[in-house]
């Protein structure tokens, strides 16, 4: 295939812009693909609830910058603590966000920070225990389009 100057540029141009504009689509995280990382979290225990409390807000005004909150009831000590903390979300590219690590030391599993949301979805927070035992709780956060909807 012999390409005169006027093709190649044509076509530089054209990838090159492509890629500036992002033709480009991106993939969303499925329900399904945070449940498959839950599984593969948990390993061979059944996740619970109770003992976990995920805290954010029901509704986000701006999706870049959204509050959340976790904390697990556990004494902290030698025989009974918390290992880590995952958070995932089920509407972002990738479904795992973020992992707390913990150890008896930490004193208390306590832990916020700020994530971005791409829409409104479900925000999952998964704790595992130091005797393998997993909790969890689900939180859906309305992600608005400069607060009227979304």
């Amino acid at each position: 295939m012999n390409l005169n100057r006027r093709q190649l540029l044509t076509r530089t141009v054209g990838v090159s812009l492509a890629g500036l504009f992002g033709v480009q689509s991106r993939a969303f995280a499925t329900p399904e693909a945070v449940a498959e990382a839950v599984k593969s979290f948990s390993g061979d225990s059944e996740p619970g609830s109770g003992r976990i409390k995920l805290t954010t807000p029901e509704i986000a005004e701006n999706g870049n910058s959204v509050p959340i909150g976790v904390s697990v009831d556990s004494p902290m000590s030698d025989d009974d603590y918390v290992t880590q903390v995952v958070i995932y979300a089920d509407g972002n590219p990738n479904p795992d966000v973020i992992t707390f690590n913990f150890t008896p030391a930490s004193g208390e599993a306590t832990a916020s920070t700020r994530m971005r949301l791409a829409k409104t979805q479900n925000v999952v927070a998964v704790a595992k225990m130091s005797d393998g035992s997993v909790f969890t709780d689900t939180r859906n956060i309305k992600v608005t389009i400069g607060g009227c909807g979304g």
